[in-house]
């Protein structure tokens, strides 16, 4: 079975729930509505909250590699202008 068929499953499968609690459910439709839209903010908003904190996460293991990579090369040139010095020292003798 593929990954495909059973996201589609489980996406059918939820809608089908959704569904057969909205027909029902003990309260009045506009009270029924009014919760579910409720708890789809409170989704939203906690989607929202996870992705900043996945965004914030990268940012953050980005600007961490940047800093090793710039320091990486600052100690290769660093490492480079000694060797051409002692070259050009050792060329002079």
């Amino acid at each position: 079975m593929s990954k495909t068929k059973v996201v589609l499953g489980v996406v059918a499968g939820a809608a089908t729930g959704a569904l057969l609690g909205v027909l029902f459910a003990p309260a009045r439709g506009a009270v029924t509505r009014r919760s579910i839209l409720r708890k789809g903010e409170r989704q939203v908003d906690d989607l929202k909250h996870s992705f900043n904190e996945f965004i914030d996460s990268i940012t953050d293991k980005f600007d961490k590699v940047k800093e090793e990579v710039v320091d990486f090369a600052e100690e290769a040139m660093n490492s480079a202008e000694a060797v051409e010095k002692e070259v050009k020292a050792s060329k002079v003798k």
